[in-house]
């Protein structure tokens, strides 16, 4: 089972719907590449709700001690606060909220992705400290990204 951050997996699908088929390994050393492969290798596979440190964060550089010592770029969303762990917290229980996510809570990415195609609805205000033109840009790429998982997963 994998332990995801909600925000994880929806940049992972959203990534999907841009034309990503093969995630790289990253400097970081985060697993955010093979979390991905089997994400999209297996639309069953269960997952658990995480909203501490996951399967993603687990081997990355910046996770000291369960916490995420990296920052954000504030230059055009000054209201977020710089510190990555904050922000990502900030936008997984916003992403708790719109889809009735709970820490712990268990289901398969089928599911997940069903879940946000139904409720996620316009998420500007779940991303309200990044400009409007960024978040739609983002929105149309996640529902594309939805589209084409749930398709493939027939």
């Amino acid at each position: 089972m994998l332990k995801i951050k909600p925000h994880h997996f929806i940049d992972i699908i959203t990534k999907f719907g841009d034309g990503c088929e093969k995630f790289n390994p990253h400097p970081y050393g985060h697993a955010v590449h093979s979390v991905a492969e089997e994400i999209l290798a297996d639309r069953d596979i269960d997952i658990c709700i995480e909203l501490g440190i996951d399967d993603i964060c687990l081997p990355c550089s910046h996770n000291i001690d369960g916490r995420c010592d990296d920052i954000i770029d504030v230059s055009f969303r000054p209201q977020a606060p710089e510190s990555k762990h904050d922000y990502n917290l900030i936008i997984d229980m916003r992403w708790c909220e719109r889809l009735g996510l709970l820490q712990d809570e268990q289901l398969t990415a089928r599911e997940f992705c069903l879940r946000i195609r139904d409720y996620a609805g316009d998420i500007e205000d779940i991303y309200r400290e990044t400009p409007v033109d960024r978040t739609l840009e983002r929105q149309g790429k996640m529902r594309k990204g939805i589209a084409k998982f749930l398709e493939q997963a027939k």
